[in-house]
Formats: C-alpha cells, sequence, structure tokens
C-alpha cells in the first residue's frame, strides 16, 4: 500500500545525512546501488505474529551513491506485510497500530530531514 500525504515525496537530502537520520528511526539501507537506495523499517504484530515493513525509495539527483555528498530525492513510501521468504504482500490489511507507527515514523523522518 502506497502512503499518501507524508510530505515526504520529493524531499532532497545528502546521503550521508539521509542515511544518519533514516538509521536513528530504525531503517535500514538494503537495496541500493550506484543510483537508487530502499530504505526499510520493521514493525512486529505480536498479536498476530506477523512482520510489517515500511519502506521508503530514494534516487540519486546529483553523484552517485556511496558518495556522502550524493543528492538523493525520496518517492513513495508504502507499507507491506511481511511473507515467506524474502516477500512483502502490498495487499494485506495493515492494523491500525502499526499504522499509526508507520505515520509516525515518517513524520519523524519529515522533520528530521526539513531541519
Amino acid at each position: 500500500m502506497i502512503i499518501e500525504n507524508t510530505g515526504l515525496k520529493g524531499l532532497k537530502s545528502e546521503l550521508a545525512h539521509l542515511d544518519e537520520s533514516t538509521e536513528k528511526l530504525g531503517f535500514v539501507r538494503w537495496q541500493w546501488e550506484y543510483y537508487r537506495a530502499t530504505y526499510d523499517c520493521k514493525f512486529e504484530d505480536v498479536a498476530n505474529n506477523a512482520e510489517y515493513y515500511l519502506r521508503i525509495n530514494a534516487r540519486v539527483e546529483t553523484g552517485k551513491l556511496e558518495n556522502p555528498y550524493a543528492v538523493l530525492y525520496l518517492e513513495d513510501a508504502y507499507i507491506g506485510k511481511g511473507s515467506f521468504p524474502h516477500g512483502l504482500d502490498y495487499n494485506a490489511p495493515i492494523p491500525q497500530p502499526v499504522m499509526q507507527a508507520a505515520n509516525q515514523k515518517l513524520s519523524q523522518l519529515k522533520q528530521a530531514l526539513e531541519h
């Protein structure tokens, strides 16, 4: 599910600042190549024994990834339920507490990147 109206789409940041900001909030930069990166944050729903992942894509505007001064811009944020062995089900319903926690993370990231 794409999360609309986060205020993050289109925000720009240098790679070093983006990595530092996302890491502080519990995101991990998993997939990456020279011109794009994916940041994931895991949420566990203990009651239902399920995992959900909040994902944000970023693309390079100038420079190349791994250069701390490369400028990236954020794309859509989306959330999905983890499925065996390594997939995400973007059509699965997201429990309200998980969605609230994800929206809080997105708000905190927006605040960190705007300052």
